[in-house]
């Protein structure tokens, strides 16, 4: 979007495309080697413990030898999109206005390949980074399409 050879300064380039200037001069830095391995162990604990939070997973580490602090341990996490699992208030609610689908097997026999398929999605970590997959299974016959 931002040609730095136009005639137009960077600037007013950013100012027409209504982006601020930081924006345009970011460069984001890589995940650094050290964060990848602790990101792998962060994930290996929260599958062991996935009750734990920052503060619980920062003391595991620590009883491990590494030396982290809690925020940095909260900052994998959301990078991760992993949060500890707990009870939350009010979690049957269903929120104003949203349809409730039936559920459609309700009293339907499943017979024979092919009558009724199911989805699943899962991650899989590999050794820089992960690897999302998606699977159909049919139900009757339990292979995967």
């Amino acid at each position: 979007m931002i040609d730095r050879n136009h005639d137009l300064s960077i600037v007013r380039q950013a100012k027409a495309l209504g982006l601020s200037r930081s924006t345009v001069y970011y460069k984001p830095r890589p995940v650094s080697a050290e964060d990848l391995h602790l990101m792998r162990r962060l994930d290996e604990l929260h599958l062991d413990y996935p009750f734990a939070g920052a503060r619980m997973l920062r003391d595991l580490l620590r009883r491990e030898g590494v030396v982290i602090g809690r925020r940095h341990v909260a900052t994998l996490m959301k990078r991760m999109g992993i949060e500890a699992i707990y009870r939350r208030p009010n979690t049957s609610k269903p929120a104003p206005g949203h349809k409730v689908y039936p559920y459609l097997l309700r009293g339907v026999t499943i017979e024979r390949p092919n009558h009724v398929w199911a989805m699943d999605i899962s991650y899989i970590p590999m050794r820089r980074g992960f690897v999302y997959l998606a699977a159909v299974v049919d139900v009757a016959s339990r292979r995967a399409l």
